[in-house]
């Protein structure tokens, strides 16, 4: 079966973000307000995010994730060298200060890019695994960016075809608010 749909990141510095998925008419939608992370879907409704959930969202919602791994990530280990996609890459383990299983980064051995990262993902239901796969790197305003994100989650895949991004677009603070319930 294959859907298709619309998925807009936003994204503000230092650590609000907001994503929305629109498949066959239904939204799904989880921000970071800098303090609170909730979710809104058709299956659990609107809902605050708490404890390993909220973590990983606060982490996620770093504007600065790149740069600001050594303060995300309590500990990184290299565990050895893999290949995804056809390209070499150093397998690292990123272990998160809340504690868990450690997120697997795989970085492209030739560019340094980031081109996999698996991480145990937790919601309302129980936590599953998440992969993601980054492919089709290109230079927008100066820096590399995907334009291809696999997504793989307890048998499901979602394929994200990049169109476009944009940079330092002015967002107000509350696009990232939770939503008042209807």
């Amino acid at each position: 079966m294959s859907w298709s749909g619309t998925f807009e990141i936003r994204e503000k510095a230092p650590n609000r973000s907001l994503e929305i998925l629109t498949v066959n008419g239904a939204a799904f939608r989880q921000g970071f307000d800098g303090t609170l992370g909730w979710t809104d879907d058709p299956q659990y409704g609107l809902r605050d995010q708490t404890g390993a959930e909220l973590a990983e969202t606060r982490r996620e919602s770093d504007f600065y994730h790149t740069i600001d791994m050594r303060k995300l990530y309590s500990k990184f280990t290299f565990v050895g060298k893999d290949t995804v996609n056809d390209h070499d890459v150093y397998v690292i383990e990123a272990a998160v200060p809340e504690g868990g299983p450690p997120e697997r980064m795989y970085f492209d051995v030739q560019s340094g890019l980031l081109l996999r990262d698996i991480s145990l993902r937790h919601g309302p239901g129980e936590p599953s695994q998440y992969e993601q796969d980054y492919q089709d790197y290109r230079d927008v305003d100066g820096i590399k960016l995907p334009h291809t994100i696999r997504h793989t989650s307890e048998g499901t895949l979602v394929i994200i075809t990049v169109e476009e991004y944009h940079h330092n677009v002015p967002i107000d603070d509350a696009e990232f608010a939770k939503p008042a319930a209807e």
